[in-house]
C-alpha cells in the first residue's frame, strides 16, 4: 500500500488511474479543478481510501482541508493541464497561464511542502509535432499549436528542476487514450453517440491523420510500472504498435453500430496546426519495464460502445462539445 497524490483527478486519464489505484489497495488524495465527476463519467466507486478535494492550480496548498494527508503522499501523478488543441488558438493566453504559469507556481509550492519519491508527468506527443517515422524518447520538440507549446514549456521547466534541483520527475508521453468514461467531445465516444443519435459529426481534414489508440487500462498498467521501477529523469512512451487513420477508426465504429461510415461523418476542413501523425516508439517501456498493451483496439472500442449504450439516456444530458473555462 502506498500514498498517492493525483493532480487533475477529473481528467479522463486521471479518473481512470484513480480507479486502478483503488483496485490495488492504495490510498489516494485526488485534486480536481471541478467538483468530483458524476456517474457515469466517474468509473471508480467511492472508497474510504480516497480523499477528493476541489482544488485548482492557482491556489495555495494550505487551502486544502486534507493538507496533512497531502504531506504523506509518496508519489505524485500529474494529469492536470488545460487540454484541447484546436480551441487553444482562440485564447492562447489561457493555455499559457494554466499550463505554464499556474503549473510552475504549483510545483514550487508542492516541492517546498511535500517530500515525495517520484513525480510522474503525464504529458503528450503533441510536443514533438508531426513525426515522420517512429521516434524514441527525447526533448527534440517542435510544437505546432498553443496547447503543444504550453505542454512543451512545462516539460522543459520540470527537466530544468531535475537537472538543477534534483526534482524527482519522470516524463510519460501517451498515445491517444480512450475507453469507458471518456468525455463525449472526444473522438471515440463522440462517434458512438452521434451514431446512436443518428447525427453526423464533422471529420477534420477527412480523417487522414494517423494515431495510435490505446485503452486506458493499458496506460494505467504502464504508469504503475513507471512509478514502481521507472528511473527518475527518464522519459517513457506509452503506445501501441498499431496505427489507424481517423477515417479507419470511423469505419471500425460504423461496423459495430451496423451503419455506413457515410452515415456517421461529414468531411470538414483541417484544423490549424494539426499534425499528420504521432508515432511513439514504446520499446523502452516494453524492454526495461516488461510492459505490453493487452487490450486490442476492437476490444477497447467494444467496451466503450457497451458503456455508451448502458448509460445512453444519462449521457444525453452531458455536453458533447468542449466548453472552455479560464
Amino acid at each position: 500500500m502506498s500514498n498517492y497524490l493525483i493532480l487533475g483527478a477529473n481528467s479522463f486519464s486521471g479518473s481512470r488511474f484513480i480507479g486502478s489505484l483503488l483496485d490495488l489497495g492504495h490510498n489516494v488524495v485526488a485534486l480536481g479543478r471541478s467538483p468530483q465527476l458524476a456517474k457515469p463519467l466517474r468509473i471508480y466507486e467511492e472508497s474510504s481510501m480516497l480523499i477528493f478535494e476541489q482544488f485548482s492550480m492557482d491556489e495555495k496548498l494550505e487551502s486544502l482541508r486534507s493538507f496533512k494527508q497531502v504531506e504523506k503522499c509518496e508519489y505524485v501523478v500529474n494529469f492536470a493541464a488545460q487540454s484541447m488543441v484546436s480551441q487553444s488558438w482562440d485564447s492562447p493566453q489561457d493555455w499559457y497561464q494554466t499550463n505554464i504559469v499556474d503549473f510552475s507556481k504549483l510545483i514550487a509550492d508542492l516541492n517546498k511542502k511535500v517530500e515525495f519519491k517520484k513525480f510522474i508527468q503525464f504529458t503528450t506527443p503533441e510536443v514533438y509535432g508531426n513525426t515522420e517515422g517512429w521516434i524514441k524518447e527525447s526533448f527534440d520538440f517542435s510544437p505546432s499549436t498553443p496547447y503543444a507549446i504550453s505542454r512543451a514549456a512545462s516539460d522543459f521547466h520540470l527537466r530544468a528542476l531535475f537537472e538543477n534541483q534534483q526534482f524527482p520527475v519522470i516524463f510519460t508521453r501517451a498515445a491517444n487514450v480512450f475507453g469507458p468514461g471518456q468525455p463525449l467531445y472526444r473522438i471515440v465516444p463522440k462517434i458512438f453517440m452521434s451514431g446512436l443519435m443518428r447525427e453526423k459529426l464533422e471529420l477534420h481534414g477527412g480523417g487522414k491523420s494517423v494515431r495510435s489508440f490505446i485503452e486506458m487500462e493499458d496506460v494505467s498498467d504502464a504508469l504503475m510500472r513507471i512509478v514502481e521501477r521507472g528511473i527518475v529523469g527518464d522519459t517513457y512512451h506509452i503506445s501501441t504498435n498499431q496505427l489507424l487513420s481517423v477515417s479507419q477508426l470511423v469505419e471500425k465504429c460504423a461496423e459495430m453500430l451496423d451503419v455506413s461510415p457515410a452515415d456517421l461523418v461529414e468531411m470538414g476542413p483541417e484544423r490549424p496546426g494539426k499534425d499528420q501523425a504521432y508515432k511513439l516508439d514504446s520499446s523502452k517501456l516494453r524492454e526495461e519495464l516488461d510492459w505490453s498493451d493487452t487490450v486490442s483496439i476492437e476490444d477497447g472500442l467494444a467496451q466503450t460502445l457497451n458503456w455508451v449504450q448502458d448509460n445512453y439516456e444519462e449521457l444525453l444530458t452531458f455536453p458533447r462539445e468542449y466548453r472552455h473555462r479560464k
